[in-house]
Formats: C-alpha cells, sequence, structure tokens
C-alpha cells in the first residue's frame, strides 16, 4: 500500500488532474485527454478551465475542438451536470449516466404537464427541426409552440435535455454571439463503441483516479452520481484485477490510485488560477486536502456557488474574479505571494488576458 502525507497527497491529485506539478498540455484534446471532464455550465469559465490546464491555448481553440473539429462535446454527464467530455467518448457516458437522470426527472415532466404523449411529440418535433441543420434552444421552442405544445417556462428545456438523454441529440457548434446550438447525435458524434453495464462503470471509475486519484470510493460515487451500490463492485473488481492500488493517505487508508501512478510530484510554487465551478474543487467528497477548513466559506460562498480559485500547488490560496472593466481582482487568504510566486501569479494573469482576447 502506497503511503502518502496529506501534502504529498494534494501534489499528486493536483497533477493528476493537470493542474499541478508543472504539467500543462499542448492541445485542448490533451487537456480531456487527461483529466477526463471540466465542468461546463458556463461555457466561459470551462474553456477557462482547458486554459488552466495547457499552455499556448486560446478561447477559440476551445470552440473550435467543440465546433469544426468536433473532438469536443458539452452534454448531460456526471450528476447530470453539464460538463465537457472528449466525443468519443460520450456515447457510453450517455449510456451508463442517462437512465438514472431520466428517472430523476419524470416528476419534474408531469409538474409541466409532459405527460407520455407530449413528451413523444417533443422528441418528433426537435429531432424534424434539426434536421435542417443546428438550432437554439429558442428556436427550438418556436418550433414546439408551431407544433402545437406549450413551449413556455421551462418546457423548452426540459424537452431538449431529455432528447440529449435519450441520446438524440447534442450539443452542436457555439455561434459567434456565444448561443450554444443543438444538432442531431448521430449526425455530429463519431460512431465509437465503448463499455457498457458493470464494464463501463469500471472504465469510468478508473479514469476518475487516473485524473483525480488519490481518491476513496465515495469521491467517485459523489462525482459520478452513480451512488455506492453501483460504486463498491467496480472499486473491489479494479483492486482485485491490480488495475489500481490502495493508498493511504495520512491516517487513512480508504484511497486508491492507478496501479501505474507515478511517484507524488515536488511543491515547485505551482500557481494556477481556475475558474469559477472547477472539476478540482468539485470531484471529491472530503474537500480537505485542497482547501483549508478556514476558507470553506469563501470558495463555497453558498446558493450553489463555487469562486474562481487561486491554486498553488494544489492548495486554494486565495479567489478571484473579473471586475466591471474585465481586469481580474485577486482576494488571497494570507497576504500575496512574494518572489517567484509573485512572478508566477502574474503569469497567470497575462495568460488569462492573451487567453480571452485571442
Amino acid at each position: 500500500m502506497r503511503e502518502l502525507g496529506p501534502g504529498g497527497a494534494r501534489l499528486l491529485r493536483a497533477w493528476s488532474q493537470g493542474v499541478g506539478g508543472a504539467w500543462r498540455a499542448a492541445s485542448v484534446a490533451a487537456v480531456l485527454e487527461r483529466c477526463l471532464a471540466v465542468q461546463a455550465q458556463d461555457l466561459r469559465a470551462a474553456a477557462l478551465g482547458v486554459r488552466a490546464r495547457g499552455s499556448g491555448l486560446t478561447e477559440a481553440d476551445v470552440y473550435r475542438a467543440l465546433g469544426a473539429e468536433r473532438t469536443l462535446v458539452r452534454g448531460w454527464f456526471m450528476r447530470g451536470t453539464l460538463y465537457l467530455v472528449p466525443a468519443r467518448d460520450a456515447g457510453w457516458l450517455r449510456e451508463l449516466l442517462a437512465p438514472r437522470l431520466l428517472r430523476r426527472g419524470e416528476r419534474r415532466y408531469r409538474e409541466l404537464g409532459l405527460g407520455p404523449a407530449e413528451l413523444g411529440r417533443g422528441e418528433r418535433v426537435i429531432a424534424e427541426a434539426l434536421a435542417d441543420g443546428p438550432l437554439t434552444r429558442d428556436e427550438l421552442a418556436v418550433r414546439m409552440t408551431d407544433a402545437g405544445l406549450d413551449a413556455s417556462g421551462q418546457v423548452p428545456f426540459h424537452l431538449v435535455r431529455r432528447s440529449a438523454l435519450l441520446g438524440t441529440v447534442c450539443f452542436g457548434p457555439v455561434r459567434e454571439d456565444g448561443s450554444a446550438t443543438y444538432v442531431l447525435a448521430k449526425d455530429w458524434l463519431p460512431a465509437s463503441a465503448g463499455p457498457s453495464g458493470p464494464d463501463a462503470v469500471k472504465e469510468l471509475l478508473h479514469r476518475y483516479l487516473a485524473a483525480h486519484g488519490p481518491a476513496t470510493v465515495a469521491d467517485f460515487a459523489t462525482w459520478s452520481g452513480l451512488g455506492l451500490p453501483a460504486a463498491r463492485p467496480a472499486w473491489r473488481d479494479l483492486l482485485g484485477a491490480g488495475l489500481i492500488e490502495p493508498c493511504r493517505v495520512g491516517d487513512l487508508d480508504d484511497h486508491a490510485l492507478p496501479a501505474d501512478a507515478p511517484p507524488g510530484p515536488e511543491p515547485v510554487g505551482d500557481v494556477r488560477l481556475l475558474p469559477a465551478y472547477d472539476n478540482y474543487l468539485v470531484g471529491f467528497a472530503d474537500r480537505r486536502l485542497s482547501v483549508e477548513p478556514e476558507h470553506e466559506r469563501r470558495v463555497w460562498p453558498g446558493g450553489g456557488q463555487i469562486s474562481p480559485t487561486v491554486v498553488v500547488d494544489g492548495l486554494v490560496r486565495g479567489v478571484w474574479r473579473r471586475d466591471r472593466t474585465r481586469a481580474v481582482a485577486l482576494e488571497p487568504f494570507d497576504g500575496g505571494p512574494a518572489g517567484a510566486g509573485q512572478a508566477a501569479l502574474d503569469a497567470e494573469l497575462r495568460d488569462i488576458a492573451r487567453f480571452l482576447a485571442a
């Protein structure tokens, strides 16, 4: 069993997630290959999450990967939250995660007056409309109204989301004004086979640990939304097959890492400005390795918000925001960095400006 102190575990976790250990990817695709998924309720925050894990990338590179290149796709995956994932993984991830999300949505459909007939008509209208090309949700709502559906309130959102969970549609290119569009999944996503059933749970767990380890089965169950009953058998199977190895963090021996995980990196003063809702902060049930308890309220201020953070060697050392002039305003927890730390922070500030302006 590998043994790590809290500091060593934090450094290895940040390196695994691509936000520490001086590791940066050279392409958008390589970022997602490393970290598996980037949380994407806010698309600009997701793009900034890619930036924080890459070198020399631009916001336009992210939109190109989502559009012309089709190497990434945005969709409702883990916990029903919007994520960016590699396009080749979207199919098996949806098949694994969507049934649970669809069951959870049944009550909301009824509350909106969407019975079987309305749901079926909505799916047909959306599919027929998208046969003509990408459309926004507002444009799809007009088609719904024209077909005699009540498209008021949250109805268009839930009908489009349901069609995505069923595999009929997916997010398509982003328009120049920033509007999200939808397309037919069969025309947009690559035809790639993936694991199914218990094998899909094991694949997701193995890739989760590669991108987040050291972590616990509870971390994975929470992040994925699959719950402990589905996560525990996969955990046991991977341990039995020698694909993951147990790991003790401090006095806790319930963590694991991929069997081929390298030794932990050394602290190098690696500074990253992570965006709001970054996966480094939502990927774990226990936050203490990355955020000291006295600062937790600054990172999670309430109302479902997760602040943009200043991370140094995997430890959150402050929060930041863009002010009305779009300049970055920093709020360090314990005074600002000095020397090499200040130089690294200045480099991150310049890189955000470059990323968004290119």
